[in-house]
């Protein structure tokens, strides 16, 4: 009986004690799973977060470079053929004239200044700001994306021209007047007039310009100008002239206007404001100190510093350097020879 006892509670004590090891196993086992568990969401948070700390930091490097080193940027319009072609992507050194503090904000000094034959970018003076916090966006998403995506765009869904690229031809001091298209340059401390094209010459610059319009067209072009000016009279226009609307042309050569407003200087010589736009034509444009006349190398198909005037040092963004990317729409190829350093 005694022993029939002895062997009970030694089974009800194994049964207990297999009971608290099954227990603590239990316990340890979910713990372990719990353990586990929060681990992996850890370390796919941890993954989350590093990648958001890997791209917060390349976009970081990347606006950091495009504001105060190099930027990349695409060529919009014609105005610069050949030395520059539609689409064609340059990068565009921000350092060399001082890179501004922020988007639109300051600028660092630097000693280098502008100076001509310059390819510079800069504000574009006729542009119309839709508010600081916009620009600011828009150069940001703009420099982030190397250029591929510009939010600041027209009624049509075109870019809008917030950024011009053209080449320096005139500093302070200098005054250009046009001839038949053919630029004659005066420079500063100079008395005599200077042909550009002799000028480049001279100096060994190998750009070319380019003209749409040809010396033989220039007779045309000037009779349009008077019919235009018989046609704002409320005359009609005598026979033998060119009854034509070529007021497109205006905007970059005076040979059509000045035709234009001779005629009605003629006929009204009291009028002041004829009068001031006709000896703003034969004077030409002034470059103040301070300031640098910039065009485009495709002459009569730019809308450039013969339109809104010499632009401010401060308001120049930089200088193209190198293109990076020219292709060939139509034969769908990469212009490999036109890759390299800008002239």
């Amino acid at each position: 009986m005694i022993f029939l006892n002895m062997a009970r509670n030694t089974t009800e004590k194994t049964d207990f004690f297999d009971q608290i090891q099954r227990s603590t196993e239990n316990f340890l086992t979910k713990r372990r799973n719990r353990i586990r568990i929060k681990t992996e969401k850890q370390k796919a948070k941890s993954q989350i977060v590093d990648w958001l700390e890997a791209f917060l930091w390349a976009a970081g490097m990347v606006l950091l470079i495009n504001q105060f080193v190099f930027q990349a940027y695409q060529i919009p319009s014609g105005s610069m053929i050949d030395t520059l072609l539609i689409g064609d992507r340059i990068l565009v050194n921000k350092i060399i004239y001082g890179p501004e503090i922020l988007p639109g904000l300051g600028k660092l000094p630097s000693p280098v200044k502008p100076k001509r034959n310059d390819i510079i970018i800069f504000e574009n003076p006729t542009y119309s700001s839709k508010g600081a916090a916009f620009d600011i966006a828009q150069r940001v998403i703009f420099m982030l994306t190397l250029s591929f995506v510009d939010i600041d765009k027209d009624e049509s869904g075109n870019p809008t021209a917030h950024f011009l690229i053209k080449r320096a031809v005139g500093s302070g001091g200098d005054r250009f007047i046009s001839d038949r298209g053919n630029m004659l340059v005066r420079f500063s401390g100079e008395d005599r007039w200077v042909d550009e094209s002799e000028y480049n010459r001279q100096r060994g610059y190998t750009h070319s310009i380019n003209r749409l319009v040809n010396i033989n067209d220039y007779p045309f072009i000037q009779a349009a100008g008077r019919a235009a000016g018989f046609r704002d009279l409320g005359y009609p226009v005598p026979p033998g002239y060119i009854n034509t609307e070529l007021s497109w042309y205006q905007s970059s050569d005076p040979v059509y206007e000045r035709a234009r407003l001779e005629l009605l200087r003629s006929a009204n010589p009291q009028d002041a404001r004829n009068r001031s736009r006709l000896a703003k034509i034969k004077m030409g444009w002034y470059v103040p100190e301070g300031r640098m006349l910039p065009m485009g190398d495709n002459r009569d198909n730019s809308r450039d510093g013969r339109y809104f005037g010499p632009v401010k040092l401060s308001k120049i963004l930089g200088r193209g350097s190198v293109i990076i990317w020219s292709h060939d729409k139509e034969q769908k190829k990469i212009l490999w020879s036109r890759l390299g350093s800008l002239r």
